[in-house]
């Protein structure tokens, strides 16, 4: 993973154009103009004059050009992520992922992942190269984690916790394996996600962690999944919901500066 920061010195109006085999994360500090406009292939042009602390995202082989006409010298942090990098989880599967363009989106969990790894590049004396590596693999982590959030859409339970799918697939197995010893790494595979980022969304959408989740007595559980299911409405099918209240199985197949 490269990273660079971009700094206007005057207010002269500038294009841009990019576009490559790699995927492009721009962190926006300090961005507002008077007039242009911003293209990412895929999405609708967008003339918002503000967008300072937004992020875009740009998938590799996606045209990303405009212009501007800035109001304030522009401040932005590039992030430029190889699909096939080798400090991606091999779990990840990133280079299998068909990540989806964004224009000026807030994330705050991506944000403040992607200004941390910035500010330890431009200060590489007091970086140890083990810190910026596991800050680019979780930054690969995150882009994974809001790329499957904007995909399946943002439901009631996405802010931050786990998908409605995610949530009804990690506890279905967990009551079907109440006597067994369940590794995180196993749940975190059902959901799709990193050991890490599972815990900490698991322990949102639940208000408790895998591993007290799974001590609750099962009569416990089971009332605490029906109003789960309540509270989802739509996001649970009605044929589903039955085989759960039964107990019967529901089957699933089982970097640069250089960090």
């Amino acid at each position: 993973m490269r990273v660079e920061t971009v700094q206007a010195l005057k207010l002269s109006p500038f294009e841009y154009r990019f576009r490559a085999p790699c995927h492009l994360l721009i962190a926006a500090e300090l961005a507002e103009r008077d007039g242009g406009e911003t293209f990412v292939e895929g999405l609708p042009r967008s003339t918002q004059r503000i967008f300072t602390r937004k992020l875009t995202f740009v998938p590799a082989g996606h045209d990303f050009r405009g212009s501007q006409q800035p109001r304030a010298l522009t401040r932005i942090a590039c992030f430029y992520i190889d699909p096939d990098g080798s400090l991606a989880d091999p779990a990840l599967r990133f280079s299998e992922i068909e990540f989806r363009p964004r224009l000026f989106f807030h994330d705050r969990d991506l944000w403040e992942t992607a200004i941390k790894f910035k500010f330890q590049i431009e200060r590489p004396g007091l970086m140890h190269r083990q810190y910026g590596e596991a800050l680019s693999i979780l930054l690969a982590h995150e882009l994974v984690r809001f790329n499957g959030n904007a995909r399946r859409g943002g439901g009631p339970f996405d802010r931050g916790g786990l998908a409605g799918w995610q949530q009804r697939r990690v506890t279905e197995y967990i009551e079907e394996h109440l006597a067994e010893d369940i590794g995180l790494a196993t749940l975190a595979e059902l959901a799709q996600l990193s050991p890490y980022h599972f815990c900490r969304s698991f322990k949102r959408s639940f208000g408790i962690p895998p591993h007290r989740y799974h001590a609750v007595p099962s009569s416990t559980q089971l009332e605490q999944n029906r109003i789960f299911r309540r509270s989802l409405g739509d996001h649970l099918d009605a044929r589903n919901s039955r085989s759960r209240l039964k107990g019967g199985p529901a089957r699933y197949p089982a970097r640069r500066r250089n960090a």
